[in-house]
């Protein structure tokens, strides 16, 4: 299934209203809370600030690590970490019907994650980032193609993509994209508008070469 562009706001030049209203605007299908370094509280009403603006819209706002956030704050979907509660006890916290995504860093990790009822599965790093304190260990694009025929359920690839190897990504057939820093460091909501359709362009173009040929 093919959703696009995958948004997570981390550490944003701009003001968490313009970002969700830029996303929500451009259609994109999920935008991800992920603020390690703040309070609970804080989290709680960026949250809060976050599915005000997003009610209404196409883009379902997913909540990072803490599925008893997610729950408190009405959020569409909880995204959990390798380390973060397993998928069961996170399902005792939000219950059946929250969609949940998924992170994967190996294809061990990946094939495990098949036997869940996920809406999505992350996969990467694909290249080096600074996204993260303690990053994984690159998987690469070759790995990421292996991961795309394996696995039953969407994948988003991540880590360290930006416009300049993004068709190296879509080159190994990957069509759910995030892309963190490249749209955190927007400066204006005209930029980051133009940043998304940007890339959504270049997702929508490789479609349409596949389906020419």
């Amino acid at each position: 299934m093919k959703f696009g562009i995958y948004g997570i706001v981390t550490n944003p030049l701009l003001d968490y209203k313009i970002i969700a209203e830029a996303f929500a605007e451009e259609g994109v299908r999920f935008l991800q809370l992920r603020e390690k370094h703040k309070s609970d509280k804080e989290i709680v009403a960026i949250a809060r600030q976050l599915k005000e603006i997003l009610n209404g819209s196409e883009t379902l706002l997913v909540i990072n690590d803490r599925p008893d956030i997610a729950k408190i704050v009405h959020a569409d979907a909880l995204h959990l970490g390798q380390n973060d509660l397993s998928y069961s006890d996170a399902r005792l916290i939000v219950g059946e019907k929250l969609t949940i995504g998924l992170s994967t860093h190996n294809l061990q990790q990946l094939t495990e994650s098949q036997k869940y009822n996920l809406a999505y599965v992350g996969f990467g790093p694909i290249f080096p980032t600074v996204t993260k304190e303690k990053p994984d260990p690159v998987v690469g694009t070759e790995l990421l193609k292996e991961a795309l025929k394996i696995s039953m359920i969407p994948i988003v690839a991540i880590g360290g993509i930006f416009p300049e190897n993004l068709d190296e990504v879509l080159n190994a057939g990957a069509r759910n994209i995030c892309m963190v820093r490249f749209f955190m460091e927007a400066k204006t909501k005209v930029e980051l508008k133009e940043k998304i359709k940007f890339v959504k362009q270049k997702i929508d173009s490789y479609d349409t070469a596949s389906t020419s040929h």
